[in-house]
């Protein structure tokens, strides 16, 4: 029988061996000399990739690994000794010096790409691409999204339609046909493309279940973010959250992610029933917090604890969101039009991720109220400014809206160079030398 200490810690466990798992895969790829697709998070393209039994490397995630492993700094000192800018994009520097050394990586070794796919939900990613492009010779193709034409009305982390989700079909349905159309268009294209690089046939029906596994993952996704609501919340959403995130990327449109998030679920919901919080049986959750930016890879761990240690929890945060690639929307694929709406939920899920960056005061005053927030923890990197921009007007905006307080830290996702622990922990202990006094006036 299975026991409440079997599965208590069963998702840190077996997401671990499963990342494991992927970069091994990658590894043999890299040493068989097979075929491999580099796709990115925003706006994955991963389904497609899956059809033609194409292994999928996500840059974005084996770059932030070398900061998480804390060697980034060797990655990305040699890509500016090839020239690169110290404001580049970390994440670029990491991954070109590791092409440089041939896919050399602390988890074992990437494949070089055989075909890139990419959307412009980040305007990064196409340049990003052109350096395969130049390095390889590599095919790039970039699906075209059409973003939001009107103000969005984002409503929370979690399942919540609104003008850049379904709503926008009812809100302007001749536009949104258009738009559904040309991004349909260029799957097809895709299509194409990646039966010329694999040499296999494109097959519908492994479409079918493809999409059928990542509308099993995304109930469960969905169902995780919303357990978080409870008090205790189940988990820390910037530090298990991020590792539950990268296992729901790289195992997208599997058996084996599917099965992950559905007995992840069953964790939490028991964590739920239990009160057992992320900070453990013998600290309380003081402080609910949202997190809004990328974390601080190169100190990881230490950047929670400098929040944990003072009772706080991130019961949301707005990479879980992002960075999704659109499983946090209220969205599920048609099995019986495949293609067709594969291209509705890129359309809805890659403007979801654009709205985001750029409106996410609006979820973030709401998250006040249906999370219960104390405070809000807006962290911009020197690395992303796509990531960073607006976040100052996004903390006035939510000051003005409600009475949390927000802590604006600076530091990097990628470049230990410029993250000082004992800076950050002076601004964080500040921060919640604020929260402590609050709590206690509202008990007084």
């Amino acid at each position: 029988m299975t026991t409440t200490t079997d599965i208590v810690g069963r998702g840190a466990r077996e997401g671990r061996r499963l990342f494991e798992g992927w970069f091994d895969e990658l590894t043999r790829t890299a040493q068989e000399g097979r075929p491999a697709a580099y796709v990115f998070v925003m706006g994955s393209l991963c389904e497609i990739l899956r059809t033609f039994d194409l292994p999928a490397v996500f840059p974005e995630i084996h770059s932030l690994q070398t900061a998480v492993r804390r060697v980034a700094d060797e990655f990305l000192s040699q890509a500016e000794d090839e020239g690169f800018s110290p404001d580049v994009c970390g994440y670029v520097k990491a991954d070109y010096a590791l092409q440089l050394r041939g896919g050399e990586h602390p988890m074992g070794r990437i494949p070089p790409p055989s075909i890139a796919l990419l959307t412009n939900a980040c305007n990064t990613y196409l340049k990003w691409a052109e350096i395969w492009e130049r390095m390889y010779g590599t095919p790039v193709f970039t699906l075209d999204v059409p973003g939001s034409r009107r103000p969005v009305n984002i409503a929370g982390m979690g399942p919540s339609p609104g003008d850049s989700g379904p709503g926008a079909r009812a809100a302007d349905p001749g536009g949104f046909a258009r738009d559904l159309r040309y991004v349909e268009g260029q799957l097809r294209e895709i299509i194409d493309a990646c039966e010329e690089v694999s040499g296999v046939a494109f097959d519908i029906d492994r479409l079918r279940e493809v999409l059928r596994l990542t509308n099993d993952m995304a109930a469960s996704w969905r169902r995780l973010l919303q357990l978080n609501r409870h008090r205790p919340a189940a988990f820390d959403a910037m530090l298990e959250g991020t590792i539950y995130l990268g296992v729901a990327n790289v195992l997208r449109g599997t058996e084996e992610g599917a099965a992950y998030f559905r007995d992840l679920v069953e964790e939490m919901e028991l964590r739920t029933r239990e009160g057992l919080g992320p900070l453990g049986a013998k600290a309380e959750e003081k402080h609910r917090l949202a997190f809004v930016g990328v974390p601080c890879y190169p100190m990881f761990r230490r950047f929670y604890e400098l929040f944990s240690e003072w009772g706080g929890v991130f019961v949301g945060s707005t990479y879980t969101w992002f960075a999704s690639g659109g499983l946090d929307e209220d969205f599920e694929y048609d099995l019986d039009r495949p293609i067709e709406s594969l291209a509705e939920g890129i359309l809805l899920t890659v403007r979801r991720a654009m709205d985001s960056l750029m409106f996410q005061d609006r979820a973030l005053i709401q998250a006040v109220d249906d999370f219960g927030l104390d405070g809000v923890v807006y962290h911009p990197v020197k690395s992303c400014r796509t990531v960073s921009t607006g976040l100052a007007a996004s903390r006035r905006a939510v000051l003005d809206a409600r009475d949390v307080l927000c802590l604006y830290i600076e530091s990097d996702m990628m470049d230990k160079r410029v993250v000082s622990e004992a800076q950050l922990k002076n601004r964080i202990d500040a921060f919640f030398e604020g929260l402590e006094s609050r709590r206690l006036r509202r008990e007084a």
